[in-house]
């Protein structure tokens, strides 16, 4: 029997290249075969799924101060990852993020970067990120260069328009109802394409679309380039998961991404979810409800190794 582990990063326990070896782990104590696939929505974790880093800019990080930021550059393609450079784990989390300060200049000056190396084209990701100025700081930061010249294509982890940048996932990042109401406003004056995905990073596509970008989703453009409809076609299980499965999980998400190209496929699919909040699909599993919720956070690959093992083992004695 052969796996497909294709989940995405457990956020704060597990990248997504450890839940997939974890995966696989378990696998192979059941006795199945697997492929290891770790996956990304376009948010934090994009570069390293991607290949990782060989160029690193000074760029401004989300609250002003310089930092060191990886990008890659390859064939002419430069791949960025916002997060990279104004990500929110970069800013403290929401605890130690001011949202009225918080900028996206850094992902401009990356793209400049990219522009100087002569890149033939940039892909930006984005998502994970601390700011919510619907990419002024980055078209700040890229208007001596403007018109760029080479295609933009910034990879969106979430459909959402405009203004969900403030009413949605501001206070994600530590904004306050009277900050939100503050950054809703910002946002208003901008002159930004309402489209979907541009609320996406604190509406930083927006603001990016805005100079011409092509917005795409960005769980299409990894599973692309990492070929997982050929790899699907050859599973007979793909075992997909997240730290935490919501009712975003279905919207753009890894998860909710592989459950649909593995139904198109008639692949089996398993969800392996550090935690479950909404309605899952009929087969999901949650790290807490069969570890223990200290367990989960403390040992999170042994854990799903485990799982995926009793999981494996119950399928192959009733196959």
């Amino acid at each position: 029997m052969r796996l497909l582990a294709a989940p995405d990063k457990f956020r704060g326990t597990l990248t997504a290249r450890e839940a997939a070896a974890a995966i696989g782990a378990g696998a192979a104590r059941a006795g199945w075969d697997s492929v290891e696939l770790p996956l990304a929505d376009g948010g934090e974790g994009t570069l390293d799924v991607l290949g990782g880093g060989n160029r690193t800019t000074v760029v401004s990080g989300p609250l002003g101060e310089p930092l060191e930021a990886e990008w890659r550059l390859e064939d002419g393609v430069a791949l960025i990852e916002a997060a990279r450079a104004c990500g929110l784990s970069l800013a403290g989390g929401p605890d130690g993020n001011d949202p009225l300060l918080a900028t996206s200049r850094g992902v401009g000056e990356l793209v400049a970067a990219a522009v100087a190396a002569r890149a033939d084209r940039v892909v930006v990701t984005v998502g994970g990120v601390a700011s919510t100025d619907g990419g002024a700081g980055a078209v700040e930061a890229l208007r001596p260069l403007l018109p760029l010249g080479i295609p933009l294509v910034v990879a969106c982890d979430v459909d959402a328009r405009f203004l969900d940048a403030a009413d949605v996932f501001a206070p994600q990042k530590g904004a306050t109802p009277q900050q939100v109401a503050i950054l809703r406003e910002r946002l208003a004056t901008l002159d930004v394409p309402d489209i979907p995905g541009a609320g996406a990073a604190g509406g930083l596509a927006g603001g990016l679309a805005a100079l011409g970008a092509t917005l795409v989703r960005g769980f299409d453009l990894v599973a692309g380039r990492l070929r997982l409809d050929e790899l699907l076609a050859e599973a007979d299980l793909v075992v997909t998961g997240e730290g935490l499965f919501d009712a975003t999980s279905l919207t753009g998400k890894v998860a909710g991404g592989v459950l649909a190209r593995a139904s198109r496929a008639g692949v089996p699919a398993l969800v392996v979810a550090g935690e479950i909040v909404t309605n899952p699909p009929a087969d999901a599993v949650s790290l807490v409800a069969l570890c223990g919720r200290r367990r989960a956070l403390d040992e999170p690959a042994a854990c799903l190794a485990e799982v995926v093992e009793q999981e494996l083992t119950g399928r192959s004695r009733t196959a």
